[in-house]
């Protein structure tokens, strides 16, 4: 049974329900009918403990989307409705997916007396007869005294403090803390970028977390890039681009994650630029992250590659393994603090830093699943059990390396094509590459020479011999080199 604390009052299931038709019905001023009757009303409230609202979606997808794109809008209209919630859970229930909305949760569009709604004429959104001139444009949302755009929802964890640094992230720690304790734009944009689970959105939230409480004053808007283009859309929808504009054009610090979304979507790229150059133009900061570097964003137009690379871009490395190690003590150390009954055997750390490289939020899933675990069967945390729990992870990780991921790795690395390492090119930027890329090939793959110098364009074993003996000789004297042979081969081997 549902049970909630309402000002105090005792909320019964039957009041949590009541209070979700509510919801759903005023979340039509922020979201539009539309998107409350395909997205919002199929849902099913099962009750609300402890701060978090209980729903259930029909599929594993309707539960993604709508816990992503309209969390932060439910949560705040529960509590407009007097219901102090944290966050939203959400089910899967196959036993919804009827395909037809529950008709307590559908909200009818109002419409005056003859008028003509844009469904009227057929399911398929075929304007009706009589041309779009019939069809009176959709209202945009009330205003509901709301102080323009919301930010998304910050993770507490994610804070500097939690942050765990070394050499691998070192210098966008450094850029992070900087524009953090900064008043004006010091650097401007900063371009975080980095594999999955390196700690991007970690020093994003960090960011907007410290100018919340260090300089309230300043208007900090944090965004995923999606969160971005959906806001642009239902602007568009509604007519009100202008609103759009001033909100994003009025704030201090724009923060904008995994900006990669965007490409391909050429108007909403095209808004993007427009907002980029009018808070340049106000020496307003801006924090970007991504996946790649600006130059290696397929799909994105070159102007906004160019505006990117305008400031600081950060590349943020693979952890190594003494980065591993210091994440996972960190929060083995916040884990026994809370289950101190929990022993874990002092092998069991360094053996999982050694073999889980893949990324930070695998090794975090890791040490979770092993506190899960040793709680449940009341057993320690010795190798023995950590092999056993973790076995499809240490299998995932001796997957042995193969000949084209190496080409891919490195040529990622080193922005260039695939095709270019198998090319007959010489000059120094792709002969060097290719060069590293046929050396992991020897030492982290098990095939012979001529096998990896038919893997790259048919060259002679001869050719292959000359590529290890020259990187072998370049990594006693070349710091930079080294240091790239050694960042691949443990992306490679993680």
């Amino acid at each position: 049974m549902g049970t909630a604390d309402r000002f105090g009052e005792t909320l019964s299931t039957e009041d949590c329900a009541a209070l979700w038709s509510r919801v759903t019905s005023s979340a039509c001023a922020e979201i539009g009918p539309d998107c409350v009757n395909r997205w919002i009303a199929p849902l099913s409230i099962r009750g609300v403990d402890d701060g978090v609202v209980r729903l259930a979606a029909p599929n594993s997808f309707h539960a993604d989307w709508v816990e992503r794109t309209f969390a932060p809008e439910l949560l705040s209209q529960w509590r407009r409705h007097g219901v102090a919630v944290a966050r939203l859970d959400i089910d899967v229930d196959p036993g919804l997916a009827s395909g037809r909305a529950p008709a307590a949760n559908r909200v009818e569009k109002a419409r005056a007396p003859g008028a003509v709604t844009p469904c009227s004429a057929s399911q398929n959104g075929t304007p009706p007869t009589g041309g779009p001139s019939m069809v009176p444009p959709p209202s945009p949302p009330a205003d509901n005294g709301d102080d323009g755009m919301r930010s998304a929802a910050l993770d507490p964890r994610c804070t500097f403090d939690r942050f765990v640094v070394g050499k691998p992230n070192e210098l966008a720690h450094a850029a992070a803390r900087r524009v953090a304790e900064s008043a004006e734009a010091a650097y401007n944009p900063v371009f975080l970028y980095g594999g999955v689970g390196l700690g991007k959105t970690h020093l994003m939230h960090a960011i907007a977390w410290h100018l919340k409480q260090t300089q309230p004053e300043r208007k900090v808007l944090y965004l995923s890039a999606e969160q971005f283009m959906f806001h642009f859309v239902r602007a568009m929808r509604y007519r009100d681009t202008h609103s759009f504009k001033q909100q994003f054009r009025s704030v201090d610090v724009l923060m904008i994650d995994d900006v990669q979304f965007i490409a391909g979507k050429d108007s909403t790229q095209d808004e993007f630029f427009h907002t980029f150059n009018a808070l340049i133009d106000q020496n307003k900061q801006i924090v970007i992250s991504g996946d790649c570097s600006p130059e290696r964003m397929d799909g994105m137009e070159e102007r906004i590659k160019s505006r990117l690379s305008w400031g600081l871009v950060v590349d943020i490395h693979p952890a190594d393994y003494e980065l591993r190690l210091g994440i996972l003590e960190s929060k083995c150390e916040a884990r026994l603090a809370e289950e101190p009954d929990v022993q874990i055997d002092n092998r069991v750390l360094p053996y999982l830093a050694h073999r889980i490289s893949s990324n930070i939020r695998v090794l975090e899933g890791a040490l979770t699943r092993l506190f899960a675990f040793a709680s449940l069967v009341r057993r320690p945390i010795d190798l023995d059990m950590t092999q056993e729990c973790l076995a499809d992870l240490i299998r995932a990780a001796d997957v042995k390396v193969t000949l084209e991921e190496i080409k891919r790795k490195v040529a990622d690395h080193y922005n260039l094509r695939m095709n270019d390492l198998t090319s007959a090119r010489r000059a120094r930027a792709v002969a060097r590459p290719r060069q590293v890329a046929m050396y992991l090939a020897k030492t982290l793959t098990s095939k012979s020479l001529p096998q990896i110098g038919q893997g790259f364009g048919g060259r002679d074993h001869t050719t292959v011999i000359h590529a290890i003996r020259k990187i072998e000789s370049l990594r006693e004297t070349d710091a930079r080199l080294n240091e790239d042979v050694e960042i691949l081969r443990r992306m490679l081997e993680g």
